[in-house]
């Protein structure tokens, strides 16, 4: 194992990958790993979408099937070519010129490791060095990164959704980046040799607003000024705490990010707030249910008290609260359906 080369040198190569995945991702990840060669002078960063709880079946997976050791990054650590550099649980990935970063910045379209601080990290320090690949997943994580890899001149590959067990999130890099490669998974590796083979050129100063949100994942500052340089603020409200967003439109791809760092694509956005929804709607049936409940009682004792006009009035009130309770979880399940 050698250590890369800096993306500033002369002939200087495409000889950092970083690839992402999420539902149905370890098989995606593991078939384009296993069919590269030992020897290949590329350093690979990956993200899969894990709870913090996960265990370390991906690692297992790549060192039991692949020909490049695996191993979870650790902070400030030098990266070297040959060497497979996986997110672990509950922190973001960053690629700096020779080191790595682990950070707990705001989790970006719900997670934490995500994709698009990954892409972006690699998009601003390694420009057209880069090579990024999405694999299969739900949602649209990837799609912002993979965008600000082009647009730093790096190299965007993309699972055939017909190919990924979850096409979504293939189908929407697709939809939104000026996509190189549309391979199975079976026939990235081949391509991948190739162009880490290839010299490239020099590179530009990457554009602020990548810059910007690379900083946000690495150091976890973001305020009002920050994201107002990176869209336009709107009447909607982060799902994760609450603050205002702010929005920027992509071709297809609407991106919104919050005050503090917290980051959506619409489709994440949507499926945020789906939960937001959800747990709101359970809070009211339990507070129909107390209420029911706490009407019941006082009927109860109205009626031991001889208050029968009062018995009735607490009785119809706790029959209301007990159908609201109802009718919202008829609510619930036929949303589930």
């Amino acid at each position: 194992m050698v250590p890369p080369e800096t993306s500033d040198k002369n002939g200087a190569r495409r000889d950092i990958v970083v690839i992402g995945a999420s539902a149905g991702g370890v098989e995606a990840i593991v078939g384009v790993m296993r069919d590269l060669p030992a020897d290949i002078a590329a350093s690979f960063f990956v993200v899969s979408h894990v709870l913090p709880e996960a265990g370390s079946h991906l690692l297992d997976a790549l060192n039991t099937m692949g020909p490049l050791p695996a191993r979870h990054a650790e902070d400030g650590e030098e990266f070297k070519h040959g060497v497979i550099y996986v997110a672990p649980p509950d922190r973001h990935l960053l690629v700096k010129r020779d080191h790595v970063r682990v950070t707990r910045g705001p989790r970006e379209n719900r997670w934490r490791p995500a994709i698009d601080p990954l892409f972006r990290s690699a998009a601003v320090a390694h420009g057209p060095c880069a090579v990024g690949i999405v694999l299969s997943g739900m949602l649209d994580d990837g799609t912002s990164g993979l965008a600000a890899i082009k647009r730093c001149g790096g190299i965007a590959i993309v699972q055939d959704p017909d190919d990924a067990a979850f096409p979504e999130m293939p189908r929407t890099a697709l939809a939104n980046v000026d996509v190189d490669h549309r391979l199975r998974v079976a026939d990235i590796a081949p391509v991948l040799s190739g162009l880490v083979s290839e010299s490239v050129g020099e590179r530009a100063a990457p554009p602020a607003d990548i810059v910007a949100e690379a900083r946000i994942a690495e150091t976890g500052y973001s305020d009002e000024t920050v994201t107002a340089g990176l869209g336009e603020l709107t009447a909607l409200s982060c799902p994760e705490c609450g603050g205002p967003l702010w929005q920027r439109d992509g071709k297809a791809h609407t991106r919104y990010r919050c005050r503090v760092g917290h980051a959506y694509g619409d489709a994440s956005l949507l499926s945020a707030q789906d939960e937001v929804l959800e747990s709101a709607v359970w809070a009211a049936i339990r507070v129909f249910d107390q209420r029911a409940n706490v009407l019941a009682t006082m009927a109860e004792k109205d009626r031991h008290a001889q208050r029968a006009r009062s018995a009735a009035h607490h009785e119809s009130l706790a029959r209301e609260a007990r159908g609201h309770a109802t009718t919202l979880r008829g609510f619930l399940m036929r949303r589930s359906e």
